[in-house]
């Protein structure tokens, strides 16, 4: 923390505003943002590291451009709290990621600087070249447009598809990459260990640098130099780098790697690049956490904060936590799989980029040959993945629902229509809290139950998550989901013996008189809490956790159909085409008579929250569920 007197942030309430100060007042207001982002992440916990180590280079961005004209695109939103509070929104940053207040990522209907939503990674570059083109087509010979792609994004394969696409386009535009070699936890694979030779290769970059001012200020004959220097580029390469440089491969012209923590000197290089046509990329290395110790020697743990914490000494306050008897179903995942793995050598786990947030982590430590991080790519994790299961490994893909979306075509193609045994753990399922709309993982029952091959399952409790990875690995399982929430489960004697759960097999939890409630998931414990609470009323329901949505326990439904002619089903997912769904598709096919109230996500995009508040908006809460108990009774 820096012992600060001056208040310039304090007179910025617009990049307008930031540019009326002289360049050499820039590194206090880079100053005065961390400090700021500090104090209000310590009361009001968000994305920390990231955010910390893009102050200089977002302060010279919004310097150097003319923003919102100039048109911003961040990758991985979490970067872009400076950016935030730098356009309009310092004084309500306070309400950042809570419900009802302005998002933790960059959003097009919050602000015009926002000039693409972002949340998920490796989205910046193709996007940029969009605006650029639609720019070009328009005839906005005038408008800059700038991508900044960083904390691990470089290793999606879509940011190397727009790459690909824009260097053979010739449109004007700059890619920044924020070269920090972390995305949550450290960057993996080649592309990383590129990035730190590029670090150290300096001698082709800083050489090619000196000649491009240099032979730019001969009044005259700088354009005709620069021409030549151009076209004997590659003879330069040979002499002083051997390896070409992937982006000018790409047809981008590349500078740097230079220091992104540097503001004045940003500034400068920024000013010199808007007079420089087509496409070109500015390589910037950056700290995560930059400004606070804890968060630059931990990464990891201060990509988000963990909580409330002291600004001085980085403590971070007690709240409540894991139980021995009540633990996250994240711990849970990461203890199983390593008791599986002990059973059954063929087992391996993969990850793209999230070891540490899914708990994979701990297998990496017991099984490092047997665990894997591919870095943030989905698509190529699933399919890895059924390569793996095709060559007779069992694989156990951990992805955050979320996430999971982006390797739907692979989940199809390559997994279940070939029936292998693949394992999709997708955590987060659900409401995920304050990361809102782009990180909620509501749709996987949806797009999960309609493909074929597939079983779709999902535990209401850490003993049912155990279970359902055992059977997931037994013989002859073929292609597998299991979806669990984030955040604790209830109160419940987890560390029992291995039990298998046959599959499409529910089970009742309460009888009672009035109608029956199916429940998926997690939401069976507001289920047997709105029980509680209506008993104490005379009022009582039949209750089953069905467990899995593909295939359905038709014989409950059918149960089910001869004792109630009123059903409720209750699920943390959109409602259309989801388990409500299912259970309805299923009635209508057997011709019964049945009235179906469906409860979970209505057909929209939920913002952010407390999941707790979320469940409460959506009315399936256990306060939900018995207000519409109680309705269905009054109307007989």
């Amino acid at each position: 923390m820096a012992d600060l007197k001056s208040n310039l942030l304090d007179n910025i309430d617009y990049p307008d505003d930031l540019r009326k100060l002289r360049e050499g007042q820039l590194p206090i207001v880079c100053a005065e943002l961390r400090d700021f982002i500090i104090r209000e992440a310590a009361s009001n916990p968000g994305h920390l590291g990231a955010s910390l180590g893009v102050v200089d280079l977002t302060v010279a961005l919004h310097y150097a451009y003319n923003t919102p004209y100039d048109q911003l695109i961040w990758d991985v939103g979490h970067q872009a709290y400076s950016h935030k509070i730098l356009t309009g929104r310092r004084r309500v940053f306070s309400t950042n990621r809570l419900y009802k207040g302005i998002s933790g990522f960059p959003k097009m209907a919050e602000s015009e600087y926002d000039a693409f939503g972002v949340g998920h990674s490796s989205t910046s570059i193709s996007a940029a070249l969009g605006i650029a083109v639609a720019s070009k087509l328009k005839g906005e010979k005038d408008r800059k447009v700038i991508a900044v792609i960083g904390d691990g994004s470089m290793t999606g394969g879509m940011a190397f598809e727009g790459l690909n696409n824009a260097g053979a386009s010739n449109v004007d535009v700059l890619v920044i990459l924020n070269d920090n070699n972390m995305s949550i936890d450290p960057n993996v694979g080649g592309i990383s260990k590129y990035f730190v030779q590029m670090q150290t290769s300096r001698t082709y970059n800083s050489l090619k640098s000196r000649i491009w001012k240099i032979l730019g200020k001969l009044n005259g004959v700088g354009p005709t130099a620069r021409k030549v220097l151009q076209k004997h580029q590659q003879a330069l390469k040979s002499v002083v780098f051997r390896e070409s440089n992937i982006f000018e491969s790409f047809g981008f012209r590349y500078f740097g790697p230079v220091d992104g923590h540097d503001v004045i000197n940003l500034v400068r290089i920024l000013k010199d690049l808007k007079a420089i046509p087509g496409p070109k990329i500015l390589h910037v290395v950056t700290k995560k956490g930059k400004g606070f110790t804890p968060a630059e020697n931990d990464a990891t743990k201060w990509h988000a904060a963990p909580g409330k914490f002291d600004i001085h000494t980085g403590e971070v306050f007690a709240t409540a936590s894991d139980t021995p008897e009540s633990p996250k179903y994240q711990y849970v995942f990461g203890k199983t799989i390593i008791e599986l793995a002990e059973m059954n050598e063929r087992i391996v786990g993969i990850t793209p980029a999230m070891p540490s947030g899914c708990s994979l982590n701990m297998m990496m430590k017991v099984f490092p040959q047997r665990t894997f991080d591919v870095g943030i790519a989905e698509p190529h994790a699933i399919t890895f993945a059924a390569g793996l299961a095709a060559a007779g490994m069992l694989p156990f893909v951990n992805i955050y629902s979320s996430f999971m979306q982006r390797s739907y075509d692979q989940i199809i193609h390559d997994v279940a229509l070939q029936k292998l045994n693949v394992v999709l753990c997708m955590d987060r399922a659900g409401f995920v809290g304050a990361d809102g709309a782009t990180h909620h993982g509501i749709f996987d029952l949806a797009f999960m139950r309609n493909i074929p091959n597939m079983i779709v399952s999902a535990p209401m409790d850490q003993v049912d998550l155990r279970n359902l990875m055992y059977t997931a690995q037994l013989p002859n399982m073929g292609p597998f989901s299991i979806r669990y929430p984030r955040g604790n489960g209830p109160i419940v004697d987890w560390k029992r013996k291995f039990q298998e759960i046959p599959v499409g097999k529910g089970r009742k939890i309460s009888d009672g008189k009035e109608l029956a409630v199916l429940s998926i998931g997690n939401t069976g414990n507001f289920v047997v809490e709105a029980s509680t609470i209506l008993n104490s009323e005379g009022i009582t329901f039949s209750h089953y956790d069905m467990r899995f949505v593909t295939p359905l326990d038709q014989e409950i439904l059918d149960e089910v159909a001869v004792k109630f002619d009123t059903i409720i089903t209750v699920e943390d997912g959109v409602i259309e085409g989801g388990f409500g769904s299912a259970v309805t598709e299923y009635f209508a096919n057997s011709g019964k008579n049945i009235s179906i109230i469906r409860l979970g996500v209505p057909s929209r995009f939920v913002e952010q929250g407390t999941q707790e508040e979320l469940y409460q908006e959506c009315g399936f809460d256990a306060e939900g569920i018995c207000r519409t108990v109680r309705e269905l009774i009054k109307l007989r």
